[in-house]
Parts: structure tokens; C-alpha cells; sequence
């Protein structure tokens, strides 16, 4: 039994005890769910992947819900296996007239890789992309703009798969077909064309940044760096480390400042090409230091050598065979291609997906081999 002066005194001062009650409440709640996440693991949590040797930083930030979101491009993809020879069967190029490429294949393989680039290129159109609205007995002709452009892609891809296996088959059997780019579309996205100076009634460097641009990734960085870079092959660099130096930058073998901001460019390009940041190749503790990259580094090296060779080996020399239509806005010229055009935001085109299993015929320019 509580004195009287004690239940006076509670009645006289009342207090509120569910406010106090509530936040510890809270409290242990949020310590509990701690628990919980630490115990079982977080499923948006981080890992980190050692890129290089102990001690010298080289890792980076692996977001596993990220690296497993699903390309939706990967269930469109069409594929169909190959027919293995028996021996003694008709060639294409016995059978067909016009056969400039894949012309050794059997006459059920050639129908069967003309089924998938047209799936993969123009699923709508259909064959009438290539060859229009004619008899098949006049599929031989080269009329229309876009076989003639298909026949150089398909030698391009040949190319990409049989020369340029360190990059694209970097981790694994990955390979290219028309579909890593195209997607299901006759113009692939994330082409791109010449687009500076973007201002040419302003003089000086401004002509060439301070303008958001798609190919600056709407940046204020210049938006000429694809067309130094991955066409007109110039070197890709950054300022001095040193303090004053001699000569004219730009011009004795040190990077402007313009230069700089050229590789800032196409360094952001490349992340968003990738989804990945910067330390993907590089060490952030030693940027310029060689010797201290990633692994992706080399590979990606060897990207931009590769691209390089197809926009000037391939794609800029198809200009007068595309129509107006086709070409570039400002100065017509031809469609480019560039990281995103494959990667289109992954690390890997398709995550990896193997597209080439099945088509040997596009692996290389010799005879296919069948297993």
C-alpha cells in the first residue's frame, strides 16, 4: 500500500511514460534488425574484389544485386543449333548467286545463319530488309543499301571473333554476333557520329565543351573525345605530374590541358558504358601508375585498339553506300560504334552470355568447325 502523499503527488505531476516507452521501443527494434542483417546477411550488401596484389589497394566494390540484375535482351536472343555435316552436301555458293561470304557452308547451315541475322537484325521486316519484295530467285542481287552493308558486317564480326579473342572472350567463350549490337533492331543503339564543334560561331576551346552533349554523357566536358580517340587514333593522356616543364603541351610528348579534359571525357564515357566506376582499372591510390592497374585494364586496352580498327576499317568506309537518311546530322558521316555500343551498361555484352556457341560460321572467316 503507497502512502497518500505519494498518490497526491503522482496525481498532482503527471507523466508521460508512452513517449519514452515508444523510443525505446524503437531503439531496441533497430539494434534487433542490426542483428538480424549482420547475422544473415544483407541482401543489397557489398563485397569487395582484390583486382591486384595485398596491400597496395587494388580492389573494388562489387554491388551483388547490381551485378545480378538481368539483361532483358538476353531472352530475346535467338538462337538455333548448327546441322554437323555428313559430308557430300551442297554448298551455298553452288546453290545461290552472289554468295560473297559464307559461301562454304552447307546449304541447310547458310539458310539456318540467314534465319538468325534476320531475327536478330530486322525481325519485322524480315528478309525483304536485305533483299526486298522480290522473287527468291532475285535474292542475289545487291540493290538495296543494306545487303551490301550486312555483307561487310558479317566479315566485321568474323574479324572481331577470330582477332580480337582477348578482349571479347577475356573471362570465357563469349563471342559477338549481330545480335550484341543490333539487339533486334536494323540501326543499333548507342551509335554515334561527329557532333563538334558543337558551337561554331563561338572561337577557342569553348566550341569544343561547356556544351551537354550526348557523347559528353551531358557533361560539361568536351565532346570530341570518341572522334580523337576511337577514330583519328590520337594518344590518350593527362597533364604532366611535373611541376613546370618544358615545351608546348600537346606538342612535346606531354597532354594539354584540353587533352586532359578529352581523356576526362572519354574515361566518364567508359563508365557508363560499363556501369562500373573508375577504379574498374585503375588503382585509385596510383592513377598514373602502369604498373599498378587492374587485369580489366589490358583488356579494355585492347577495346579501344579494337574499336579503333573497326569505325576505320569497317564502318566510316561505308559512307557513300548508305543513304542521306542514314548519316550523320552535322556532317554526314557514317554511323560509329563505340563501347556502349555492345556493352550497353554491362560489364559484359549480354553478361557474358555465350552467343557464339552456335554460330561457328561467324567465329571465323575460314570453314567452320562443326562438333
Amino acid at each position: 500500500m503507497l502512502p497518500k502523499w505519494y498518490k497526491k503527488w503522482n496525481a498532482d505531476n503527471p507523466t508521460n511514460i508512452f513517449g519514452p516507452a515508444i523510443a525505446v521501443g524503437i531503439a531496441g527494434s533497430a539494434v534487433f534488425f542490426a542483428a538480424m542483417v549482420i547475422n544473415w546477411g544483407n541482401p543489397a550488401q557489398t563485397s569487395s574484389l582484390q583486382t591486384g596484389p595485398a596491400g597496395t589497394g587494388m580492389s573494388r566494390t562489387e554491388f551483388n544485386v547490381a551485378l545480378a540484375k538481368p539483361d532483358p535482351s538476353i531472352e530475346e536472343y535467338y538462337f538455333d543449333e548448327p546441322y554437323v555435316p555428313e559430308g557430300g552436301e551442297e554448298l551455298a555458293k553452288d546453290l545461290y548467286q552472289n554468295v560473297q561470304v559464307l559461301g562454304d557452308l552447307t546449304d541447310d547451315n547458310f539458310n539456318r545463319v540467314m534465319l538468325a541475322m534476320t531475327q536478330w537484325v530486322a525481325p519485322d521486316e524480315g528478309c525483304a530488309y536485305c533483299h526486298g519484295d522480290v522473287d527468291i530467285e532475285d535474292y542475289g542481287s545487291d540493290d538495296l543499301y543494306t545487303k551490301v552493308v550486312s555483307r561487310r558486317m558479317i566479315e566485321m564480326t568474323q574479324n572481331i571473333n577470330e582477332n580480337w579473342d582477348g578482349h571479347v572472350n577475356a573471362n570465357k567463350e563469349v563471342g559477338v554476333t549481330c545480335y550484341t549490337c543490333h539487339r533486334g533492331e536494323a540501326v543499333p543503339s548507342n551509335i554515334w557520329f561527329k557532333v563538334s564543334p558543337v558551337n561554331a560561331a563561338t572561337a577557342g576551346w569553348s566550341a569544343n565543351q561547356n556544351r551537354a552533349t550526348s557523347i559528353s554523357q551531358s557533361t560539361s566536358l568536351p565532346s570530341d573525345a570518341l572522334e580523337k580517340y576511337l577514330l583519328e587514333e590520337e594518344t590518350i593522356a593527362v597533364h604532366s605530374l611535373e611541376s613546370r616543364e618544358e615545351g608546348v603541351p600537346g606538342q612535346d610528348d606531354y597532354a594539354s590541358i584540353q587533352d586532359t579534359e578529352r581523356t576526362y571525357a572519354l574515361m566518364n564515357y567508359f563508365a557508363n558504358s560499363l556501369g562500373v566506376n573508375c577504379v574498374f582499372c585503375h588503382n585509385s591510390r596510383a592513377f598514373y601508375d602502369g604498373a599498378q592497374v587492374t587485369p580489366q585494364w589490358g583488356t579494355a586496352s585492347l577495346g579501344i585498339l579494337m574499336v579503333q580498327e573497326l569505325n576505320n576499317e569497317y564502318l566510316v568506309p561505308l559512307k557513300d553506300t548508305y543513304p542521306a537518311e542514314r548519316l550523320g546530322p552535322i556532317y554526314a558521316d557514317a554511323p560509329k560504334a563505340a563501347c556502349k555500343t555492345c556493352h550497353k551498361g554491362y560489364q559484359q555484352p549480354m553478361q557474358g552470355l555465350n552467343v557464339i556457341g552456335n554460330y561457328p560460321e561467324l567465329a571465323s572467316s575460314e570453314a567452320p568447325e562443326y562438333e
